[in-house]
């Protein structure tokens, strides 16, 4: 009996998405520490690529090991560390919070589908990796004054249970009725999903001003433009509650109009955002009891998807779509 079982289809595909993933991070890694102008920003993300190069030539040696090709991902090629800065004002700390976040949930969940004792110790030491640097980020933009916190309520002195079903009033029941304030588990999620949105904005601004192919260019414009209504629509639902809705103060692209990444790089990061806005919307949607909030949600996630559909026509168009693994075409091995 061998010492370790061969690797499953799922293994398979999960280490193929993170080879993605961590490829792009450290391209993009490499141009934001090299124009960066904070001193500790700058420790925060050479440490942190450091440690994700590890992983990522651990990853490579694995599929190798098991005979499987090491996929592209993404390579020199895909960025220019010479060019103008894109972004300004700790935008680079911004976005890697974000990706960190997108990353806590993908190894989560690599985890749940990893069986071979030396993968899921990958995915689990990733996690413990991911979770380290999305608290420095945090704990970076707190200090610059760069993030808000979401907003403070009084605290509880008693335990209520809900007495009526007006408690789920909206729009589903009456669209007439008088929504009731939020609870702060919906806060929660509108506080987020604001957040994420207004980073995802910004990055996507810098995208569509620096990309090379007209197409790219006119995607990327539409996707600030839905990120922006986004914002706008659960910003107003947030203000309707009087609740303060978050701002940012930094993490605006500048003037250049020269791309340090390639449109290849900036279609499959605007894809990975718009799966994890999905994945958010869903989660939110599912803790949400106020029966508008879902509705908001569930068009969202159509706008997004819709959108996610037309990138991922544009990269197939043009070659950038690399295709995972696929399983045995069955029939076709018969017929031959």
């Amino acid at each position: 009996m061998p010492e370790k079982p061969a690797i499953t289809s799922s293994e398979l595909g999960t280490l193929w998405l993170t080879y993605q993933e961590k490829t792009m991070i450290l391209r993009m890694l490499e141009y934001f520490i090299e124009k960066a102008d904070d001193e500790k920003a700058k420790v925060i993300m050479t440490n942190l690529y450091g440690e994700i190069d590890l992983y990522v030539a651990k990853i490579a040696e694995t599929l190798q090991n098991e005979g499987a090709v090491i996929p592209v991902g993404f390579t020199s090629q895909d960025v220019n560390k010479e060019v103008p800065k894109l972004y300004d004002n700790g935008f680079d700390i911004m976005f890697i919070r974000l990706l960190k976040e997108i990353s806590m949930g993908l190894h989560s969940l690599n985890i749940t589908m990893a069986y071979r004792e030396d993968i899921v110790m990958i995915f689990k030491e990733l996690t413990a990796i991911t979770q380290k640097y999305y608290n420095l980020c945090t704990q970076y933009l707190l200090e610059k004054g760069m993030l808000a916190r979401p907003p403070y309520v009084s605290m509880p002195n008693s335990v209520e249970f809900v007495k009526d079903t007006n408690y789920l009033g909206g729009l589903a029941i009456n669209p007439f009725s008088e929504k009731r304030t939020l609870n702060t588990v919906e806060v929660a999620h509108l506080h987020h999903s604001v957040e994420s949105n207004i980073t995802g904005m910004q990055m996507i601004t810098g995208f569509a001003q620096s990309a090379n192919e007209g197409e790219v260019k006119k995607f990327f414009n539409e996707g600030a433009e839905l990120a922006k209504s986004i914002v706008k629509e659960l910003s107003e639902t947030l203000l309707q509650s009087d609740i303060q809705t978050p701002e940012s103060s930094g993490g605006n692209a500048t003037r250049s109009t020269v791309a340090p990444f390639s449109d290849k790089l900036m279609m499959y990061c605007t894809s990975l955002f718009c799966s994890f806005s999905m994945g958010g919307n869903s989660v939110g949607t599912a803790f949400s009891l106020r029966n508008d909030l879902p509705a908001k949600m569930a068009i969202f996630m159509k706008d997004i998807f819709e959108y996610s559909h037309k990138g991922a026509k544009i990269m197939i168009k043009n070659g950038w779509m690399e295709e995972p693994p696929q399983m045995e075409e069955r029939k076709q091995i018969i017929k031959k």
